[in-house]
């Protein structure tokens, strides 16, 4: 905490998971935390990123072991799903727990 002039304690970002904080990367892991899976395609809608993008976010969050990349066919085409790990539940839990104590 940091104090100002009026002596109250103002919140500091120290601990702040910059990873989670990127916006592209705070919609996935906010997406991947409201269901147990999605298909890549459903997460591309809903953030509307491009394929490049998403995929250079989603191999940044998998790197960090906050999410689980799955690779499939589906009628002979390629589909992904994600999923977030354990250690990426609880470190969005912890974004969330420290953003609140911020705003």
């Amino acid at each position: 905490m940091v104090k100002n002039d009026n002596r109250e304690e103002l919140p500091t970002l120290e601990g702040l998971d910059k990873l989670i904080h990127e916006p592209a990367r705070l919609l996935i892991m906010a997406n991947l935390y409201l269901v147990k899976r999605a298909e890549s395609l459903f997460l591309k809608n809903q953030i509307g990123l491009t394929w490049g993008n998403l995929g250079s976010h989603i191999a940044k969050l998998e790197e960090a072991g906050y999410i689980e990349v799955e690779k499939k066919f589906k009628n002979k085409k390629p589909f992904t799903m994600l999923a977030l790990t354990e250690a990426g539940r609880k470190a969005f839990e912890e974004y969330r727990k420290l953003m609140k104590g911020i705003l």
